[in-house]
Parts: structure tokens; sequence; C-alpha cells
């Protein structure tokens, strides 16, 4: 059924754009390495909650937007690959580098597949 990496950030509001782009230039690479899908997702109704919620997972402060996004590889053996092959390209490193976010708080993990309809 297929493996997903999944990721939430916050990003300043006005840094939509250099959000876009730089998810545009790391899914270029991504796809050479074995994506087959990458949805980026800007927030648009993201409620707090009484207990927990995406903006307390990232601790977003004011004026930031939460975004969720998900990579779709064929398996865990693509996704682990692309992963060593993407840590070791100079190309993923020099967007790393201009990252429109706090990369310390986003949250990411891998999963299996369960339902698709």
């Amino acid at each position: 059924m297929g493996y997903v990496e999944g990721f939430v950030a916050s990003v300043p509001q006005g840094s939509k754009e250099a959000y876009r782009k730089h998810a545009s230039d790391a899914a270029v690479l991504f796809k050479e390495f074995g994506a087959i899908r990458i949805v980026e997702c800007w927030g648009d109704d993201v409620p707090d909650g009484k207990v927990t919620d995406f903006r307390r997972a990232v601790q977003a402060a004011d004026g930031e937007i939460i975004v969720f996004s998900w990579i779709e590889f064929p398996s865990k053996t693509v996704r682990d690959s692309a992963w060593k092959k993407l840590m070791e390209d100079p190309r993923m490193q020099a967007i790393g580098e201009t990252m429109p976010f706090d990369g310390k708080r986003m949250i990411y993990g891998g999963f299996e597949k369960l339902l698709e309809v």
C-alpha cells in the first residue's frame, strides 16, 4: 500500500511564497529519489484545541500559519533510501539552509498506510 512521511510546521504568515518555493525545490529532489506524490497544505481552518492542537505541537507563534504536508513513497525501503540520499546531497543541504521556518519546531514521522479509499 505504500509509505507516507508526514510533516507539520509553522511558517510566518508573510512567507507563504517563500515556503511554496522551498517546498517546490525540495519536491524535485524527493521525486528524484523515489517519492511518488507530494502534497503541501497551507493552514486555513486550524482550530485551537482544549488539550492540544497543531499550533501547540509546533509551538507556533502569533502570526505563524500551520503547514501540513505529506510525501508518499512506494515503500518504507524506498523512503529510507531517499532520506539517506537526501541527507548526502549538497542540493538538499543548500535548501535546508534557506528554510523559511524554524525546522527545530517541525514535527514529522513515517507511517504505513492502513486504509486508502
